[in-house]
């Protein structure tokens, strides 16, 4: 048997500051997209599809790789990566490492971050990998598992190749992947820093950073063939939005466009905590060492809506009446739908928020001995 419910979402509003709703965004570049981190909504696209060379905008999937590999313990930040006659051969934007000089992940990091260091890059894939090569091929492969179809990468730099090729689309995928470690915000934040004890100065290549409220990164690319490129991120409120600026004619036309469209983005949407308007219940567990279990939402179950819509949003909740032991934390005990004038926006699953062990034969006798007498 199940239960339902319906009521009007309990709202926690991401909501800014009142002023005008803006029209659409101003975007005078041959490609763009503006993408929403959480639920991977696109609000805004032009041409997303379209495939450009991305020049250092690539150093996206070179970081995320990093970030993968710390964040999975297979190697630190404090490991010390020595320079390849390689690495140091990258020539363009570059921290001028010398063939054996010794640098940590972390200050590599930084320099491909900030500074887009070519030779800071590779030296990063050789690390990881062994070659550059062999990363390149981790690159593909990653990308395919992120649903980039229009991306073939042919180096971790983005320094050009005809073949190097990318998408708006693609781009927004590989970001929102980049921004879920947010570890890497130590990096892409930074206005200006240094390595080498001081002794080498670095100065973010993304104005927005300084220039632009909740700027959170990412990265910027330039090459003569790919012309100016872009994927700017930020956050306010708790919604982090991405804008991806593709081929655009100059410097000033990939913020500009950026800027609006984030702008846009903010200004128009919102992301809506969606719980129920009431209490969950606890549900009956059968032959459980406690009674009930309590059921919650399996995750914030956000939805972006439109600021005008923020009326027309409705809950309907289904949970079971009664669960027999064992129960295991996060087991599904429901569900709960989101709704938007009616249209099915979100199913967030509703599961136990600890788990129940079942009565053994001994703890059945006790209680029914203890229900019996109690009945007496």
């Amino acid at each position: 048997m199940k239960r339902f419910f319906c009521a009007l979402l309990a709202l926690t509003l991401c909501v800014f500051p009142a002023g005008a709703i803006t029209g659409e965004p101003s975007v005078e570049v041959p490609s763009a997209l503006l993408m929403e981190k959480e639920t991977g909504a696109i609000l805004y696209e032009q041409s997303a599809h379209d495939r450009y060379e991305p020049a250092s905008v690539t150093k996206i999937m070179t970081m995320l790789l990093v970030m993968e590999a710390v964040d999975s313990g297979r190697i630190s930040m404090e490991d010390t990566v020595q320079a390849s006659a390689h690495a140091c051969s990258m020539g363009g934007s570059q921290i001028y490492l010398k063939e054996g000089e010794q640098m940590s992940v972390h200050d590599l990091l930084k320099s491909v971050a900030v500074a887009s260091a070519n030779d800071a890059a590779v030296a990063l894939a050789e690390h990881i990998a062994g070659s550059e090569s062999s990363f390149v091929a981790q690159m593909n492969e990653r990308a395919a598992q992120l649903g980039m179809k229009d991306t073939t990468f042919r180096n971790c730099t983005g320094l050009p190749d005809p073949d190097h090729l990318t998408s708006a689309y693609d781009v927004a995928l590989m970001s929102r992947e980049l921004i879920r470690h947010q570890g890497i915000r130590e990096f892409t934040t930074i206005w200006m820093d240094s390595v080498r004890d001081g002794q080498f100065q670095l100065a973010n290549t993304n104005k927005l950073i300084r220039f632009y409220d909740g700027a959170t990164g990412l990265k910027t690319g330039f090459t003569a063939s790919a012309l100016f490129c872009l994927s700017a991120t930020a956050e306010r409120d708790g919604m982090e939005l991405i804008a991806v600026v593709l081929h655009a004619p100059t410097s000033e036309a990939r913020f500009e466009t950026a800027k609006s469209l984030l702008t846009f983005g903010f200004a128009n949407y919102t992301l809506v905590d969606a719980r129920p308007g009431q209490a969950l219940p606890p549900i009956e567990v059968a032959l459980g060492v406690d009674p009930v279990v309590q059921p919650i939402l399996q995750d914030g179950g956000r939805i972006l809506v439109d600021k005008t819509d923020l009326d027309k949003v409705t809950t309907s909740v289904q949970l079971t009446d009664q669960v027999e032991a064992p129960v295991e934390k996060g087991q599904k005990l429901g569900s709960m739908t989101v709704y938007l004038d009616g249209v099915e926006q979100a199913v967030v699953p509703i599961v136990a928020d600890e788990a129940v062990e079942r009565l053994t034969l001994g703890g059945v006798f006790t209680r029914f001995m203890g229900k019996l007498f109690m009945a007496g």
